[in-house]
């Protein structure tokens, strides 16, 4: 059965929230749900389950409280249960118009967890469907455990569906619950269900247990899932969901099946609910990921010079991203050349090889070498007559006692000249920089970039009493500047990368 466009519900919200440790609170709820239905453009959201708490009751409210104004309220759905009136009164009172009514999808889970007859459950999912109606709120169905009732008691999912395809359900909803599925089944098991009910409209729930989520996904739509649900960053409980980044990307260039969903934004919405919920994304995640749109090997990068010939559909500019150059010791004169030219750069042929070797042998005692360090390299290397800093840390002293507030003080020499400057702070690290700021500010009559993002790491391969790497991105006229530095002391290292910045920016 081919599909010619799918519908992406999103559940970071919902199910994404179940990741261990993640909890949103109401005000981040909100800017969640906004990127989701305003910018990356997502047709449906489950932003909670009924009844949880006051405070799940208050982030609803908010959301449906925008949704509405937005245009939007028929995209904001909750998950409710078989429960009389108590989840459907919960939803009525958020605002919100849709329930995703949790109902048994297994004969196993019907009889032993709730304890009743397959007509029991049916007949008790009526009535929660009867009075949704009299309130006006639309109703999806979980069939919880589906897959297993694909397995084991196929003629109890058939009796399920054949029970209640007559009554106002908008859409089935077929999960994967404990992530049992492999591609083959889901094909198998879609297959059944698409042929035998052809009208109705059948969402697909993955949950990424043995890593096939998103296999499964493509499995579903292959064979006629009209919707899918996702997840920011793959957050859920256990494995987590299928990501929405990766769904997206294999959707449109394996299927070619059309989505309303605005790749553009995909990393930006990746780094905001990686801020909100603690969970780091790794760097090698799949289209959201911090180096998947870098090459390391000096061949990759002479390929893309000579045709793109190491270039996929999986262009970075299409995600909101921009393709980077390792150095390290697979760099080739091939990286060098496209770091240099990214720099507006010339170095001759020999001074090329020169500083090829000196990144190698960087790379072999493990350290990471960026675009920022080049300059850096490439002076150290040559030494011919290219120009001292312009701006040189003659001395600092960075202090801390017990109830008082960090202090430095700080002497800059810029452009030749000597500035002196003290401020407080809450680290260390910060007294420095801001000493450093009131110098540009109060002194030079410029203004200071805004440090915008902060990490420490050890290197990699090294050990916890090894040398410490700070990571630095600045933000200075509307520009972003990354600088790394590696030392045994990590606010000598912070104090490194922020030298190597102004030096960058000095005029």
């Amino acid at each position: 059965m081919e599909v010619k466009s799918v519908e992406i519900m999103d559940t970071t919200l919902r199910d994404g929230e179940q990741t261990n440790g993640v909890s949103f609170v109401p005000h981040e709820k909100l800017l969640i749900a906004r990127m989701l239905l305003q910018q990356l453009n997502v047709d449906r959201i489950e932003v909670a389950s009924a009844r949880v708490s006051e405070g799940e009751k208050e982030a609803v409210t908010m959301i449906c409280r925008w949704a509405k104004q937005a245009g939007r309220l028929d995209s904001v759905e909750v998950l409710g249960f078989i429960d009389g009136t108590t989840s459907l009164d919960w939803i009525n009172d958020t605002g919100c118009r849709v329930i995703n009514l949790l109902c048994k999808g297994s004969e196993k889970h019907c009889r032993f967890q709730l304890k009743k007859t397959p007509e029991e459950h049916i007949a008790d999912i009526r009535q929660s469907i009867a009075y949704a109606k009299k309130l006006g709120i639309n109703v999806n169905v979980y069939m919880e455990d589906w897959s297993n009732g694909m397995k084991d008691s196929p003629e109890y999912v058939f009796q399920f569906v054949d029970s209640l395809k007559d009554e106002s359900i908008e859409r089935f909803m077929l999960p994967d619950t404990l992530g049992i599925l492999n591609p083959m089944l889901t094909a198998e098991y879609f297959k059944v269900m698409t042929e035998r009910w052809p009208d109705i409209h059948f969402d697909f729930h993955a949950h990424n247990d043995y890593d096939l989520a998103t296999s499964n996904v493509l499995a579903a739509v292959n064979n006629g899932a009209r919707g899918v649900h996702t997840s920011l960053n793959g957050l859920g409980e256990r494995a987590g969901n299928a990501p929405l980044s990766s769904i997206q990307a294999i959707l449109k260039d394996h299927l070619h099946v059309t989505t309303n969903i605005n790749e553009a934004m995909l990393g930006e919405a990746s780094k905001l609910v990686e801020n909100l919920s603690g969970i780091a994304v790794p760097p090698n995640k799949p289209i959201i990921g911090d180096s998947v749109f870098t090459q390391v090997a000096g061949v990759h990068a002479d390929g893309d010079n000579k045709n793109n010939l190491y270039c996929n559909e999986l262009l970075p500019e299409r995600f909101g991203r921009k393709r980077e150059y390792a150095l390290g010791k697979n760099s080739g004169k091939a990286n060098i050349l496209k770091n240099l030219e990214e720099l507006g750069l010339e170095l001759t042929p020999e001074q090329t090889r020169r500083v090829t070797d000196r990144i190698i042998e960087l790379g072999d005692k493990k350290q990471l070498v960026t675009q920022e360090d080049l300059p850096y390299i490439i002076s150290d290397v040559l030494k011919h007559t290219a120009p001292d800093d312009k701006v040189k840390l003659i001395s600092y002293m960075v202090s801390t006692a017990y109830g008082l507030k960090p202090m430095a003080s700080v002497k800059l020499e810029i452009n030749g000249e000597l500035y002196e400057e003290s401020a407080m702070g809450d680290g260390q690290y910060d007294a420095f920089v801001r000493a450093v700021r009131h110098i540009y500010k109060n002194k030079l009559q410029r203004p200071f970039p805004w440090l915008s993002n902060y990490q420490v790491s050890i290197p990699p391969g090294g050990r916890t009493d090894a040398l410490v790497q700070t990571n630095i991105t600045w933000t200075y006229n509307d520009k972003s500047y990354r600088t790394r530095a590696l030392d045994a002391d990590q606010t000598e290292a912070a104090i490194k990368a922020t030298i190597k910045m102004l030096n960058i920016i000095e005029p």
